[in-house]
């Protein structure tokens, strides 16, 4: 199938914002009496933010705050981290300038949809997209391939015939299960993670990306 058209995740693999997502959940279920440490991020990453929380209030039942304030609270603090401490990927405006140029471009992020605005206005990248998806208006969260779906069908191409980027596990499996081309770039500490061997191409930078792999798959 001839690729038409790509679709990007946001925190991970367009920003620099994993980290930053880190720090706000440590400070803020940390505060709730969540023991948070490092590591402890890998087994939430790439999860719907409410998924997050219901995770750790699961092992970590907090009273006060409802689970709704404590969502809030998170997206209001890492809404602030980006806009004061966020930094774009390493090759990521090339990565939208070398796809765009090859089809239009949708944006498919487990992020809720006030934050994304918020994160690519900050960025100035909210025009590149024709179309920007959250997990948020989907019954369920990544790996499950509805936002890749809606993605594609928004942008009027079959999924087959869309390119998908992507940092995460979680990603990489929705957007292989939604039949779509797969470029995961993963972070050193994930990238032996099994899921990503299921990706067509694994780059450790999106300043690796190269015109003529792109060449050989788009129309």
């Amino acid at each position: 199938m001839t690729l038409r058209a790509t679709v990007f995740d946001m925190d991970g693999l367009l920003l620099d914002s994993e980290i930053l997502w880190h720090r706000a959940e440590v400070e803020i279920f940390g505060s709730l009496g969540v023991p948070l440490g490092e590591a402890d991020q890998r087994s939430t990453k790439g999860m719907y933010v409410s998924e997050v929380v219901d995770f750790w209030h699961a092992l970590y039942p907090w009273s006060g705050p409802t689970r709704e304030e404590v969502v809030e609270r998170l997206l209001n603090r890492v809404g602030e981290l980006v806009e004061t401490e966020g930094r774009l990927m390493p090759g990521a405006l090339r990565a939208l300038d070398l796809t765009g140029a090859r089809g239009p471009l949708a944006l498919a992020s487990a992020t809720p949809m006030s934050l994304i605005v918020r994160c690519l206005k900050h960025f100035e990248l909210l025009d590149r997209f024709a179309a920007v998806h959250s997990a948020e208006f989907e019954p369920y969260g990544k790996p499950h391939p509805g936002i890749f779906l809606t993605a594609a069908a928004s942008l009027a191409v079959t999924p087959d015939a869309c390119l998908a980027l992507e940092d995460s596990a979680l990603g990489v499996a929705a957007a292989k299960a939604a039949s779509m081309t797969v470029i995961a770039v993963p972070a050193a500490e994930d990238r032996a993670q099994p899921a990503f061997a299921v990706a067509d191409l694994v780059l450790d930078s999106l300043e690796e990306l190269a015109p003529e792999w792109l060449n050989d798959r788009f129309a």
